[in-house]
């Protein structure tokens, strides 16, 4: 099984941001890698992980980065892969996400909100079901999953009992 999206983290301390994710790609049954490169410590790393990507099949990177988060950034500079980025927060909360949303044109990074993996998760999945009917028929699921979540909660919701409630 060769992986077709490539998971990268700045350091393994991201790891735990990125869980939710991770578990949604297993799910879905998406082959999938995971790294830790970074673009300050690892930069002939990052270079060398990104020229090769699409040449090894790699379809989407998600990049997570906190604090400067140049990683995404760097990544995308280098690849015609898409790269998602998440921003992880940091002590300063807004740094990593303003590091990583504001690319400057010609090299986009789509970016999600903060320690949003599952989203970025998600939208790695939306993008390759562009061309993989089976993974749209799991992302057109997923979606009717969160549907019914929803309704359910609302049902819940009408056994829920106050005074001046009205439905």
């Amino acid at each position: 099984m060769n992986p077709i999206v490539s998971i990268i983290m700045g350091s393994t301390s991201d790891l735990p941001v990125l869980e939710s994710g991770i578990k949604f790609l297993d799910e879905m049954g998406i082959p999938f890698e995971m790294n830790a490169l970074s673009a300050h410590r690892t930069p002939e790393l990052v270079e060398e992980f990104a020229r090769n990507a699409q040449a090894r099949g790699i379809k989407v990177i998600i990049a997570a980065a906190g604090m400067a988060a140049h990683l995404p950034g760097v990544i995308a500079a280098m690849t015609p892969v898409p790269v998602i980025g998440i921003p992880v927060r940091t002590a300063m909360e807004m740094d990593a996400l303003f590091s990583i949303v504001q690319m400057p044109p010609g090299i986009p990074v789509a970016t999600v909100g903060i320690n949003a993996s599952l989203n970025a998760a998600i939208l790695a999945a939306q993008m390759l079901a562009v061309a993989d009917d089976e993974i749209a028929k799991k992302v057109v699921d997923y979606k009717e999953g969160l549907k019914k979540k929803i309704a359910k909660a609302n049902e819940d919701l009408k056994e829920i009992k106050y005074n001046f409630k009205t439905n």
